[in-house]
């Protein structure tokens, strides 16, 4: 429970270091289409596991802001595409990258043989939560 209490603090250290106005939910949304790739928004709600006017309202906020942005689906004109904006895309990035630099800093404060030996299992969790996440596996947080 310490770890993921850790771990949980990184990740709202991280948040408030790029967009400290964004709530959870909406993080969710831009993250999913950062590793999923642009979604319609059905498939959204889908990955969020919420109903589509729970997304709808999450995706509005996040187009005003200018994160997230609605385009015409090339293939299907009847259909909304929800795309990153470079600024969207720049925050998630700059989000990930705070995160690692946290966590490259924890890691560097551990002996050489506790890391060696902290990696096996470290990965073995890793893929664990892989299978139990399945697709919705993206790495939100």
């Amino acid at each position: 429970m310490q770890v993921a209490q850790l771990l949980v603090a990184v990740t709202a250290q991280s948040m408030a270091s790029v967009e400290p106005d964004i709530s959870l939910p909406q993080l969710r949304v831009l993250v999913i289409v950062a590793t999923q790739g642009p979604q319609n928004l059905g498939t959204l709600a889908r990955h969020l596991d919420v109903h589509p006017s729970n997304a709808t309202r999450a995706c509005d906020r996040l187009v005003r802001s200018g994160l997230l942005a609605r385009n015409e689906n090339p293939t299907d004109r009847r259909q909304l595409r929800l795309e990153l904006t470079g600024v969207g895309r720049r925050m998630i990035e700059s989000m990930m990258d705070h995160r690692r630099r946290q966590i490259e800093d924890l890691l560097g404060r551990i002996p050489a043989a506790d890391r060696t030996a902290l990696a096996p299992g470290l990965r073995a969790l890793a893929a664990a939560g892989r299978e139990n996440l399945g697709s919705a596996g993206s790495p939100l947080f």
